[in-house]
């Protein structure tokens, strides 16, 4: 464990997607180190990724808010934006609904966005597997003999 990190990070294997640019862009990777306030990733690409951005691990159901703080040439580590937590109104109001509704509307764009660019990934996996093999043509089927 590192002297700078306030808490032991638990091992774990698990898929992430890592989204920027406004749910635009997105990169696969690996989470290796998991804790309350951080995360070790692994990533097969080399790319430039902003200060900040939003990890999805479908495993846990759950997006972060993330800031990148080191890169090496194995991985990145991040640390998990605290957002702020607003305490419920004691009596439900009609703009605070609103609101909700607007908070669950913006999640699930976010969530169909990540899917959408999901499947164009699989997409462009699938065009390319079937470049690299292409089907095989189907035997002839034998002449048909003269009676």
């Amino acid at each position: 464990m590192s002297e700078h990190r306030r808490e032991t990070r638990q091992r774990v294997f698990l898929k992430g997607r890592i989204i920027f640019n406004n749910g635009a862009s997105s990169l696969d990777c690996l989470v290796r180190d998991l804790s309350s306030s951080g995360a070790r990733l692994a990533l097969s690409e080399t790319t430039t990724l902003p200060d900040s951005f939003d990890l999805f691990i479908p495993q846990k159901d759950r997006t972060f808010r993330a800031q990148l703080r080191w890169r090496r040439p194995d991985g990145i580590g991040i640390t998990f934006v605290d957002e702020q937590v607003r305490p419920e109104p004691a009596a439900p109001q009609a703009p605070a609904a609103a609101e909700g509704a607007d908070a669950s509307i913006a999640v699930l764009l976010r969530r169909v966005g990540e899917l959408e660019a999901e499947n164009a990934t699989l997409r462009r996996l699938l065009a390319t597997m079937a470049q690299v093999n292409p089907p095989a043509n189907p035997p002839a089927s034998p002449p048909a003999s003269a009676a």
